[in-house]
C-alpha cells in the first residue's frame, strides 16, 4: 500500500495532496482516513491549547505502517529515527518556525510505540555548539541556487541541523546520554515540540502523525524557544 522507499503517507488538508499510496484502490479510504485525523487533531489542539489554534499554519498529515525495526535496517544513519535527534528540515529552511507534532498509535495487536526520550534544550546546546560547523552564506546562496534547499537555510537552520547530525552521529551520546524510555500504547496519542525534544522511534508499528508549524511570535513564551535558546547562548541574531 505504501511505497517501499517511503517512510510515510503524506496528506496535504489544505489542497489535499495525497502522496505515497501505491495501491490505486486505496487511495480515496487513505484520504478519508488522514483528513478525518487532521481534523482531530484541530480539536483536540482547540480543546488543550486554544490560544494556538489560529495561528497553527502549513499541516500535513502521514500515515506510517512501516515497522521501526524494518525502516530502521535499510537507512542511512542521517535517516534513522531510532537515533536521538531533534527535528530539522534539510532541504525545507523554517527559519525558526516550531514543529509541532501531534502521534497517535494505531496498532491493532495492542503494541506499544517505544520511543526514547532525552535532555533539556538547553543542556543539549550548551553540549555540541562548541562542535558544530561554521555558518557560510555563500554555502547558503548555493545550495539554494543549485536547488538542494527551497530557500536559503538561515544561521538558526544551519545550526539545527547541524545539532540534528551531531546527535545522531554521536554513538556514546546514543548510549549514555540523558534519556528516558516510555512507551505508549495503542490507541494513545502524544504532542510534542519535536524541533525541541530530543526523540527516538525504538518499536513499534503502524502510526499517524499530523505536523504543524508555528510562528516563535505566536508562542505563549517565545523565549522558550530553540531559536531564542540558541539566539541567547551565541549572543548573536540567527535569522
Amino acid at each position: 500500500m505504501v511505497d517501499a522507499k517511503r517512510k510515510n503517507i503524506s496528506f496535504k488538508p489544505l489542497d489535499g495532496t495525497l502522496t505515497g499510496v501505491t495501491d490505486e484502490s486505496k487511495v480515496a479510504l487513505t484520504r478519508q482516513l488522514l483528513e478525518r485525523y487532521y481534523q482531530s487533531c484541530l480539536s483536540l489542539v482547540n480543546q488543550l491549547l486554544p490560544e494556538y489554534t489560529s495561528v497553527l499554519r502549513s499541516p500535513t498529515s502521514s500515515l506510517r505502517l512501516h515497522p521501526v525495526a524494518a525502516w530502521r535496517n535499510k537507512t542511512s544513519w542521517r535517516k534513522d529515527d531510532s537515533r536521538l535527534h531533534v527535528d530539522a528540515f534539510p532541504s525545507r529552511p523554517n527559519y525558526g518556525e516550531r514543529i509541532i507534532r501531534i502521534f497517535t498509535n494505531i496498532n491493532p495487536h495492542n503494541e506499544p510505540r517505544s520511543w526514547r526520550v532525552g535532555e533539556d534544550f538547553t543542556q543539549l546546546a550548551r553540549r555540541y555548539l562548541p562542535q558544530l560547523d561554521s555558518y557560510s552564506p555563500f554555502s547558503s546562496w548555493l545550495q539554494h541556487k543549485v536547488g538542494i534547499t527551497k530557500r536559503r537555510r538561515s544561521h538558526y537552520d544551519h545550526l539545527m541541523l547541524q545539532l540534528h547530525d551531531k546527535m545522531k552521529s554521536d554513538a556514546d551520546y546514543q548510549k549514555n546520554g540523558k534519556q528516558q524510555a516510555i512507551d505508549f500504547p495503542a490507541g494513545s496519542s502524544w504532542i510534542c515540540f519535536s524541533d525541541q525534544t530530543p526523540h527516538a522511534a525504538m518499536g513499534g508499528q503502524f502510526m499517524l502523525e499530523q505536523t504543524f508549524l508555528l510562528l516563535v511570535e505566536g508562542m505563549k513564551d517565545p523565549q522558550q524557544s530553540p531559536l531564542k535558546i540558541l539566539e541567547s547562548l551565541t549572543q548573536k541574531p540567527l535569522i
